[in-house]
């Protein structure tokens, strides 16, 4: 199949690492609108756990993001993802989501406009029959606004924002980009958020996602996951971390293989999503395992 160019038409569409991998309790985070709500309330430990241990789910995608479509398998599209940078696929991070929740290019096309990026936690997008509830860092095209509503268009049709709910900015790459003590502040706002494995949204994020939003709502673009944040941005030394600088975790004592990234917070302390079961929370790294397996730092800002 050639590779074709469309846009997620629910709130949050979660990636699979095959077409087969969702399970019957996940029906809730495939369906067509998504109830993500429902789907997390009915994951026990247990089966959370279970979208890592059993290598489930790859990502997420935000309403309005564009992938490319390069194969099909019934009802059940493999995609590239552009924005997501990652070492499995030079094209953009690689998995498998329900075809019905996408639109085509020719269906949805944003225009050349401002954009308006939701900074809620959660927004509830005004559509011309119902109300939708979307994420954190969601990116539309504006219309137009007002004082009290920005009017953007949608995969599922034009619909209406809150102003307090989101930012207005006139590119997406943002020329005007955040400090690191911004991304500190990005990511305060999900103090006590369950960590999700895959979590790209305020619904749940794990730890590279937490990372990549934090970093994205400043106006960077960086790896999607540890492994390839540990290679690129600016290499600093452990003894001149800052605030905002990202902290590598290795196993072995930090001599193995990355497997958590956190935000350096200052004063010795840092901000993470940590794992299932718990929540992001701000942790004092000195006599913690963390400690012990603090491998590298990078700085994006």
């Amino acid at each position: 199949m050639d590779k074709k160019a469309y846009y997620v038409c629910v709130a949050v569409a979660t990636v699979w690492t095959s077409y087969d991998s969702s399970r019957e309790i996940d029906d809730n985070a495939i369906s067509f609108p998504v109830k993500l709500d429902k789907w997390l309330e009915q994951l026990t430990y247990t089966r959370r756990l279970e979208l890592c241990e059993k290598n489930l789910v790859q990502t997420q995608l935000l309403l309005g993001e564009e992938v490319y479509v390069t194969e099909m398998k019934g009802k059940w599209a493999k995609i590239v993802i552009p924005s997501q940078f990652s070492s499995k696929d030079e094209r953009g991070y690689p998995g498998w989501v329900p075809f019905h929740q996408l639109i085509s290019q020719a269906e949805y096309f944003p225009l050349n406009k401002p954009t308006a990026v939701v900074s809620a936690t959660i927004a509830t997008l005004h559509l011309a029959e119902k109300a939708l509830q979307i994420s954190y860092q969601t990116q539309l095209p504006l219309l137009k606004e007002d004082k009290e509503w920005l009017e953007v268009q949608t995969p599922v049709g034009s619909g209406r924002i809150k102003r307090q709910d989101a930012v207005v900015v006139e590119d997406r790459n943002r020329k005007v980009k955040g400090t690191g003590d911004m991304i500190i502040a990005a990511g305060e706002q999900f103090l006590n958020l369950p960590y999700l494995w895959g979590g790209m949204s305020a619904w749940g994020y794990d730890c590279s996602g937490f990372a990549y939003a934090t970093h994205k709502a400043n106006g960077y673009l960086i790896p999607r996951d540890a492994t390839d944040q540990a290679r690129q941005g600016k290499e600093v030394g452990l003894a001149s971390i800052q605030p905002g600088d990202l902290l590598f975790f290795a196993y072995e004592k930090g001599e193995g293989s990355i497997h958590h990234v956190g935000i350096y917070y200052g004063k010795g302390k840092m901000l993470h999503s940590p794992k299932t079961g718990k929540t992001v929370e701000l942790i004092e790294l000195k006599g913690t395992l963390y400690e012990e397996e603090l491998c590298a730092a990078r700085r994006y800002y």
